[in-house]
């Protein structure tokens, strides 16, 4: 029997099992099979580690322009409009869902719910019913769970319309006619590859980032709601690195945009602040942590982040410069308005939690148990509106939620996701070099991505036959 190899049983290898056995269906071609072949023992495990359990599947606004290589992102989330269009998601269609990734789970029977920023959430709030409802689809199309299948090596057709050799560590030999490529992450660099498909370095992103631990010691496991800006100290090499980097610019405009004209100057539609040109901005808690900074606001700039830039932490997010200034200075007279005389601690208490308080006072020059006087009040703010943390690279690669590089997004077509000089070969997911923020996005491509690849994969191989 011929067959669709679909390496990777994660998000995206599911979701392409089950998009190729319905394009399959479709044809009436009940002599290929589907074959989801995972390392693992079990398919779908790393779709239960997500959400701390819940599993964020999606967002309910996903745009091209919010992943890396939005281009090639947008010529995907396209083609994936036409895969709706052709029938496949029928119910999901008629209960008026529009997005096609949401009607490919309705249409697989999950209901969910949307709380804050658009995240979606199963309506039972457990990451088990996403994966119950992909595998018990993928099982009613008749696809075939190969488990602790790790794949080492896939070598290319030896002749046109052959098939592909995919070797396992176990020595068994697959030979399917068609393979999506769905490996995401460390067993992305372990499979062999056809010669004109290389994988870059792979390196973690949307985790937690190291700073100097003298800074965040006395912090250790404080929350702060704040607004956090990142900036690269040297201008030249910020705008180089914008020039580049079509994501990096784009955050980098919006940035500019978000900010108060109290946040540095313009300069070319970009903003200039005194730790250099800001290059992304998020609102929302950081986690001081011992070793650095976390939280969801700090992995996302995790995504533009390198040694060298600093983060500026706003611990006063409600008020611009000039505001934050006008209101501690009432607040000051009305402190010593019975006599009393302040030290740093006694001005901090009630405004900032004591550490907090303490590291504004030490990075705004002033004393914590030495006396706070008016004129102390806007060195104060400056700092509380902007401490500072430099970044020395990301904290632990085992919190990233993803990894960035893969393969190379030009070597794929943007329509089908099928490698140019490899046909018959597909990738989808983490594979290929596209990753997004924090909110649903990450996985929502892994859907997407895994949808396409594999309703190609199974189309080429109907139309091959038919010829």
């Amino acid at each position: 029997m011929e067959s669709i190899a679909i390496i990777g049983g994660g998000a995206a290898g599911l979701a392409g099992a089950v998009s190729a056995a319905q394009a399959l269906r479709a044809a009436g071609r009940s002599d290929v099979e589907v074959a989801l072949c995972e390392a693992d023992e079990r398919v779908g495990r790393t779709i239960l580690a997500t959400g701390n359990g819940r599993c964020n599947f999606s967002n309910a606004s996903v745009r091209a322009s919010d992943y890396r290589n939005a281009a090639f992102v947008g010529s995907v989330l396209q083609s994936l409009q036409g895969w709706s269009i052709r029938g496949g998601c029928t119910a999901g269609r008629e209960a008026g869902v529009a997005d096609p990734v949401h009607r490919f789970f309705a249409d697989a029977g999950l209901l969910w719910r949307e709380e804050s920023e658009g995240r979606l959430y199963p309506q039972a709030n457990k990451a088990t019913s996403v994966l119950d409802v992909l595998r018990a689809k993928a099982v009613r199309l008749g696809v075939r769970e190969r488990t602790s299948k790790r794949a080492v090596r896939i070598d290319a057709p030896s002749a046109p319309e052959g098939p592909f050799a995919v070797r396992f560590d176990d020595g068994s030999v697959m030979r399917p006619r068609a393979v999506v490529l769905a490996m995401g992450g460390k067993h992305g660099l372990t499979v062999e590859l056809p010669p004109l498909l290389r994988s870059g370095a792979l390196s973690p992103v949307l985790g937690p980032l190291r700073s100097d631990g003298r800074l965040t010691r006395t912090l250790n496991n404080i929350r702060l709601k704040a607004a956090l800006c990142l900036c690269r100290p040297d201008e030249k090499a910020a705008r180089n690195s914008i020039a580049n980097d079509v994501e990096l610019r784009s955050s980098a405009l919006a940035a500019a945009a978000a900010c108060g004209e109290d946040v540095g100057h313009a300069d070319g539609g970009f903003r200039v602040t005194g730790e250099g040109l800001l290059l992304a901005r998020q609102q929302g808690e950081v986690l001081f942590r011992d070793y650095g900074l976390s939280g969801i606001a700090v992995f996302n700039l995790s995504r533009f982040a390198r040694p060298g830039d600093a983060v500026l932490v706003d611990a006063l997010p409600g008020m611009g410069l000039a505001q934050a200034q006008e209101a501690l200075g009432r607040r000051f007279e009305a402190l010593v308005r019975d006599g009393a005389v302040l030290s740093g601690e006694d001005w901090g208490r009630g405004m900032l939690l004591p550490a907090v308080g303490a590291l504004v006072l030490k990075q705004a020059g002033l004393s914590v148990s030495g006396p706070f006087a008016a004129a102390d009040v806007p060195a104060f703010v400056r700092a509380a509106k902007a401490l500072r943390f430099p970044v020395e690279g990301m904290a632990d690669p085992a919190q990233c939620q993803v990894a960035r590089g893969g393969l190379d997004i030009a070597a794929f077509d943007g329509r089908t996701l099928e490698a140019r000089a490899v046909p018959g070969l597909f990738a989808a997911g983490e594979a290929l070099d596209v990753d997004g923020p924090c909110g649903g996005y990450n996985l929502h491509w892994a859907w997407a991505s895994g949808i396409v690849a594999g309703d190609a994969a199974a189309r080429k191989m109907v139309a091959g036959k038919e010829a």
